[in-house]
């Protein structure tokens, strides 16, 4: 039977990144947990907090609505069993005697009206009414005229009933109203409806104590919005709260549904009242104290993650420092030779393997020895035979020769290719001369930047701005390529797309070439990203040759592009000839 096989990540990745990775994704999640959980328990906290003082206030409240409504209450009562109130609805008299008591009542309900400042206005419905004055607070009302009031469906089950709010016309334009109305009874027989219009200012400021941004609600037992101040967009909620309660008094979370918010809601009710008061408050207002604590957390916990894992990186590599520095000395050996002397203050498992290294190398360096005269006889032996082997016309040949077998198969690319590598070649040897024409140079970087092309199929693009009259100035030679080869291998190494251009001119006897890409630019965050900076083996050795041929007057400066990318700004001396050897080094004047 063969047993599955085990995954060892140890066995596989670098144990610097595993013990880095590791200890930082433990972090993160001990952050995260954290944090969510604070802020669970915060808000949690903080709801119930908001809750009991909004239920406090919402009981004082209720109070003083509930003695404003049932002051309401009872002096509608008295006002129906008024005498003058009901002989006048009662009794059949003649004209001029109704107009009588129909001012005498009039006045008295009047009166009322005039004392008691929150009641806008008394309307009296009854049968075959004396109509009086319209811009009277007091008016007489046909009683058919009553089934088109909002109050009369639940007046036919009840003795009176309170409305919803309501506007209601005026001799100052229409006013909002909450509408009392009572039946006028007398010995079982149905004499008039008497409805006190109440201002719902006056309630809506009680309602909203002394916060005018507060959301509360003065609802029925059925449900049915009475008052309200503030916001008051989850009614549909409400009715779903209202199916499900089962407590006079207390709060709960009513999630958001059909594009609505979460928010607290918080009820009371009093057993004398027939109404609910609530305050509705957003879910987000609740919780912001949360995400300040959580937002607190995180960064205090940001903070403590970069420490830690400034901490996990110096001990990863604190451990993984001696290993790297004893594979770093076994390269070295097998490469040059050379001598390195083995760290002896590792007390611990390093130092048995520092130690073993050392023996090994002892008797490895025995047989070095003996094989190192002969060695290097036969690689200067074979060096000289390469040397000796090497012949440029040889190597045009051979090229042209692979030009025709390719142009012979149709393999034009191939064919295109061989040959701009042997225009390349040939300037790039010219016959031993460091010096070239510029317009050599410019043919040689145009020749390596169409082999490119030719490589990339589509997305390279480049300008060459030269003009004919400085083309027969001379400078070193393979000057451009390197600066373009860096654009293209560490511009453009992450791209499928990219533009580059040059820009050749002469100042003040003064040669000015400006490259330029749009590549990913300059980097200075790490090792491997430095070399992007100083452009590689190929930009630095054609640094030290301008520094070399004439000082450091001139010379290469590469940055960054303010739109993006590189750009490289090469200054050399206008040469109109080929300069003597004895002249290197040397400024000319």
């Amino acid at each position: 039977m063969v047993g599955l096989k085990v995954f060892n990540p140890f066995k596989k990745y670098r144990i610097d990144r595993l013990f880095f990775y590791s200890f930082a994704t433990l972090i993160v999640i001990v952050l995260t947990l954290t944090v969510l959980i604070s802020f669970r328990m915060s808000s949690n906290e903080l709801a119930q907090t908001t809750s009991l003082y909004q239920h406090k206030l919402l009981v004082e409240l209720n109070k003083e609505i509930s003695t404003r409504l049932q002051s309401i209450e009872q002096i509608s009562l008295s006002l129906s069993r008024e005498e003058q109130l009901i002989s006048y609805l009662r009794v059949q008299k003649d004209e001029y005697q109704r107009y009588q008591e129909s001012r005498n009542v009039a006045q008295t309900l009047a009166n009322v009206t005039y004392s008691i400042p929150m009641i806008q206005g008394i309307d009296l419905y009854m049968d075959e009414p004396v109509f009086g004055d319209s811009k009277s607070y007091i008016q007489y009302i046909e009683r058919s005229a009553a089934s088109s009031q909002i109050w009369y469906s639940a007046l036919q089950d009840n003795d009176s009933t309170l409305s919803s709010e309501h506007v209601i016309p005026s001799f100052q334009g229409t006013v909002p109203v909450l509408s009392y109305a009572r039946k006028i009874m007398y010995d079982n027989k149905y004499l008039g409806i008497l409805v006190i219009h109440i201002k719902a200012d006056s309630i809506r400021a009680a309602l909203a104590g002394q916060s005018s941004e507060v959301n509360r609600l003065i609802l029925d037992d059925t449900g049915k919005l009475l008052l309200h101040t503030g916001n008051t967009s989850n009614h549909v909620q409400l009715s779903q709260w209202l199916e499900h309660k089962l407590d006079d008094s207390g709060y709960t979370r009513i999630r958001g549904e059909a594009g609505l918010d979460d928010n607290l809601l918080v009820y009371s009710k009093s057993p004398s009242s027939h109404w609910i008061l609530v305050e509705v408050t957003p879910w987000e207002q609740i919780t912001a104290g949360g995400f300040k604590l959580a937002e607190a957390v995180g960064i205090i916990g940001v903070i403590a993650i970069l420490l830690a894992l400034l901490l996990a990186l110096w001990l990863s590599k604190q451990f993984t420092k001696p290993i790297k520095y004893l594979i770093s000395m076994m390269s070295a050996y097998s490469l040059g030779g050379k001598k390195i002397n083995v760290p002896k203050d590792y007390e611990n498992e390093f130092g048995y393997l520092f130690l073993g290294y050392s023996k090994q190398n002892e008797r490895i360096e025995e047989l070095y020895r003996s094989l190192q005269i002969r060695h290097e006889q036969q690689r200067k032996a074979e060096i000289e035979a390469l040397q000796a082997n090497i012949n440029p016309h040889f190597l045009y040949n051979t090229l042209d020769q692979l030009n025709w077998m390719a142009i012979t198969r149709g393999q034009h690319e191939i064919s295109r290719i061989i040959e701009l590598m042997g225009r390349m070649f040939r300037i790039g040897l010219s016959n031993g001369e460091s010096f070239v024409t510029l317009a050599e140079e410019v043919m040689h970087v145009e020749s390596y930047l169409e082999i490119q092309q030719l490589r990339w199929k589509t997305g390279l693009e480049y300008a060459i701005t030269v003009s004919k009259d400085i083309k027969q100035l001379f400078l070193p030679k393979l000057i451009l390529q390197p600066f373009v080869e860096n654009c293209i291998i560490h511009g453009f190494a992450v791209r499928s797309t990219g533009c580059i251009q040059l820009n050749i001119g002469v100042s003040n006897d003064t040669l000015h070439i400006v490259i330029e890409d749009d590549g990913v630019g300059l980097q200075m965050k790490s090792d491997k990203q430095q070399q992007r900076h100083t452009g590689g083996y190929g930009v630095r050795n054609v640094k030290e040759r301008i520094k070399g041929y004439f000082g450091d007057h001139y010379g290469a400066v590469l940055k960054p592009r303010e739109e993006g990318g590189t750009i490289v700004h090469i200054t050399l001396p206008a040469l109109t000839s080929r300069p003597d050897s004895t002249l290197w080094g040397k400024h000319p004047d």
